[in-house]
């Protein structure tokens, strides 16, 4: 049993008392697999049978892991008949061999996501309800909620509570959705993920005899990542385990993330009550980080509550302080990050893939991915798509690009029915076959309808002839609106935002804010030319993306790229050198998981997982204005870095009084910010208020109506401005003026600024402020 000597004292304790109950509390980098995978050895080597060794996962590749471990250490055959899997795995297998005592056949088939979906619009479809009201996605959810609270269809429908939520959100017939859909599923011999859970769970409770022989057959439990079971896992869990007791869980309450997907924290915080005399074993040791980063880590997440507590250390060596860097706007934020990343691969001669920028939501992506491409870096997008490939962003693009050249026949396909409009298949289908026959475009084709029908009857002409005015009102705005304002005005015009809106499922809000990212990159393009004296038209704008995206087909399995991703992506993996990014009030922690003192907590656990990830160095970043829906909003710098003890942070900035490190539990919601002032001493003050606010649908907003500046901030007369001069800039700081070119009242500007470098502005657009 040589495995044994790799593990420290409580690895090899938790490892050895393979008896009754145990929770293994396991901090970040403390050694979980290991510990998970060498128990199981260990209970195969004192002659326990594999195939009475149940081990659950949450995934394929952490099963396929721990199984190929396991095999190293007692053989393959041996491992491969261990009872070991993802949860949806294991009980679908044990389904299909008891599906007779459900009324299903042992083939019954499980429905993906999209399939699901599928099903549903097509019974909103036949039961003739609005679609806009009961949207699938938002029904799926609400369905999946009540199944992984063992809510069945019968259930549902005799809830009072449930009927009186889904009514106050006018959707009162939700119950009678899900009993078609559970009747649909049943006759078609299907089950969905939720199903194979909930029937799992029925299955046990009405058939005490295949519940009795499960009991007598696994022996021995053991669940990885145990904070993350929600309601339905941890109740088969506890059924399974109840005669021999013999249940090992092993997880992190400071890692529990993923309440929005019904995950109880409760779960792990609570094993102690359902097995009196359990063992715990705390993985306190981190191998992975330096101890300067375990320290910082530890010092934010004791401002929780609710958890187990524990005291992660680190023998690693100390380690760089965690650096924390300020940003005038988010765009330098995007460039000081990028620049970062170029000089220490440069210096240190690591590799691309030691990097990591981690974000609270998807829509971050876009600044990041422009910066790394400014200077030739490669990167990846883990766990989801580029941000000008997500479907919302290539919707909206597509109405631009249709705006510009209404020939385009990829974007007419893409948009002529979204949102719906009831424009079909079969229409789309017979356009095309027109199209095809007079040698034409598809949208000469919709504009000639009123001389010929192509088959198409007065309803359907109808349809596309409001679309085609829809088209050829915004392109009478292509030369008098700006980009943004187009592009906003087009937003609202077909229903994107409102639809995205309206949306309040986790997927929908990131579509949601993906639509606000891409906008505010069209006002950024809008500012900056007009500021700079260029063209700030929607086909200008079109033509730098396209550049942006395109991108070479590089077949290459090159997998030595910058890593960007979200948080909740990131969790189990590790990375040298780490940047937390986007760290202010409202955005991380999020101003919609900020209402109650749980939301709150979880936020923090994020925070915590995010900094856990660094191994060498962590950096973490905030600017000081960002756009939001196209207008500059100045927000404050996240609580969680205050929360940090000053001793393990490095400012990359004259810190403010009110904002030093001190790790206070207390943050004043009202506290001051301070602001620079012309010496550059933190003098000026502005209060911020940390209140949550809800996004609406963008309103019209005039570029010349200039609400987006500080009103503190007074720019000085143009015609005062001489080369020689210091001037500050709201978005680029300070910079000196080295030359100006033209007459009034176009007079130009070149001014080379400390922060973005050398800029040529229009002074009757630039509003510069003289400092000296």
């Amino acid at each position: 049993m040589e495995y044994l000597n790799e593990l420290n004292p409580v690895q090899r304790e938790a490892v050895e008392n393979i008896t009754g109950a145990s929770l293994v509390i396991a901090g970040a980098g403390s050694g979980k697999t290991r510990v998970l995978t060498y128990r199981i050895a260990h209970l195969l080597n004192k002659g326990v049978k594999p195939y009475s060794i149940l081990a659950l996962t949450f995934t394929n590749k952490a099963a396929r892991e721990m199984k190929d471990r396991i095999a190293a250490v007692v053989g393959p055959q041996e491992a491969q008949s261990l009872w070991m899997g993802t949860f949806h795995s294991i009980f679908s297998k044990i389904l299909r061999y008891e599906a007779e005592h459900l009324g299903f056949d042992s083939n019954f088939t499980i429905y993906d996501t999209q399939d699901s979906r599928n099903l549903y619009r097509a019974i909103i479809k036949e039961m003739q309800l609005d679609d806009k009201v009961y949207k699938a996605n938002e029904v799926q959810n609400r369905i999946s909620s009540a199944k992984n609270n063992l809510v069945t269809a019968n259930a549902y429908a005799q809830n009072a509570n449930a009927q009186k939520i889904d009514a106050q959100a006018r959707r009162p017939l939700i119950f009678e959705i899900y009993k078609k859909y559970s009747q649909r599923c049943r006759k078609a011999n299907a089950m969905d993920f939720d199903d194979l859970l909930l029937q799992t769970n029925i299955l046990f409770k009405t058939k005490p005899e295949v519940l009795a022989k499960y009991q007598d057959k696994f022996k021995y439990v053991l669940v990885d990542e145990y904070q993350d079971t929600n309601y339905s896992q941890y109740l088969i869990v506890k059924k399974l385990a109840e005669n021999h007791k013999n249940v090992c869980v092993v997880g992190d309450d400071a890692q529990s993330i993923y309440s929005f997907r019904g995950a109880k924290i409760e779960n792990i915080l609570n094993f102690r009550n359902d097995y009196p005399n359990y063992k715990l074993y705390k993985l306190e040791q981190n191998y992975r980080s330096t101890q300067n980063i375990v320290n910082a880590a530890n010092s934010v997440i004791h401002k929780n509550k609710g958890q187990i507590k524990k005291v992660s250390f680190s023998e690693n060596d100390i380690g760089d302080k965690i650096k924390v860097v300020k940003a005038l706007t988010d765009h330098e934020e995007g460039y000081l990050v990028a620049n970062d990343i170029f000089e220490t691969r440069m210096r240190e001669h690591c590799l691309y893939q030691d990097f990591a920028i981690l974000y609270r939501t998807n829509a971050q992506s876009r600044i990041f991915e422009e910066s790394l491409r400014k200077l030739n870096l490669p990167y990846k997008i883990y766990g989801g798509l580029s941000f000008y490939q997500r479907k919302e962003i290539k919707d909206l693009l597509a109405y631009c690009r249709m705006t510009v050249n209404p020939n385009d026949e990829e974007a007419i396909k893409r948009v002529i029915n979204y949102p719906k409009r009831g424009i079909g298949a079969t229409t789309i289908s017979k356009i095309q076959d027109a199209a095809a026959q007079n040698a034409s475009s598809m949208w000469d084709i919709i504009c000639d309808l009123q001389n010929r029908s192509y088959g198409l009857n007065a309803g359907t002409i109808s349809k596309l002839t409001k679309f085609t005015n829809l088209i050829k009102g915004f392109q009478s705005q292509l030369q008098t609106e700006s980009a943004f304002d187009l592009a906003n005005n087009i937003a609202n015009t077909t229903g994107i935002i409102k639809e995205m809106y309206n949306d309040r499922s986790p997927e929908g809000v990131s579509r949601h804010e993906n639509i606000q990212e891409l906008l505010n990159g069209i006002q950024e393009f809008t500012q900056n030319a007009l500021e700079e004296g260029k063209e700030l038209h929607l086909p200008n704008f079109l033509e730098d993306v396209a550049l942006l995206t395109d991108q070479d087909n590089d077949k290459d399995e090159d997998r030595d790229k910058v890593t960007l991703m979200t948080i909740h992506s990131a969790k189990g993996l590790e990375f040298k050198y780490l940047f937390i990014v986007g760290l202010e009030e409202e955005l991380f922690p999020s101003q919609m998981a900020t209402s109650t003192s749980q939301e709150l907590e979880e936020e923090r656990r994020l925070f915590y997982v995010a900094l856990t990830r660094a191994e060498k160095r962590a950096t973490l970043s905030f600017a000081k204005s960002r756009y939001k829906w196209g207008n500059m909003s100045y927000p404050r710098p996240s609580r969680f870095i205050r929360e940090i003890d000053e001793r393990f942070l490095e400012f990359g900035y004259e810190e403010a009084p009110a904002f030093s490190g001190n790790g206070s539990d207390n943050y004043n919601s009202q506290s001051e910010y301070e602001v620079p002032s012309q010496s550059g001493r933190f003098q000026q003050k502005k209060s911020f208020s940390s209140k949550p606010k809800l996004t609406k649908p963008l309103s019209r907003t005039k570029l010349s109506t200039n609400k987006n500046t500080d009103p503190n901030f007074t720019p000085s007369d143009p015609e005062l401005i001489q080369p020689g001069m210091v001037v500050e800039h709201q978005r680029f700081g300070k910079g000196k003026v080295l030359q100006m070119e033209g007459n009034k009242p176009n007079i130009k500007a070149t001014v080379f600024f400390q922060t973005v470098g050398q800029k040529q502005l229009l002074l009757k657009f630039a509003k510069l402020k003289i400092v000296g």
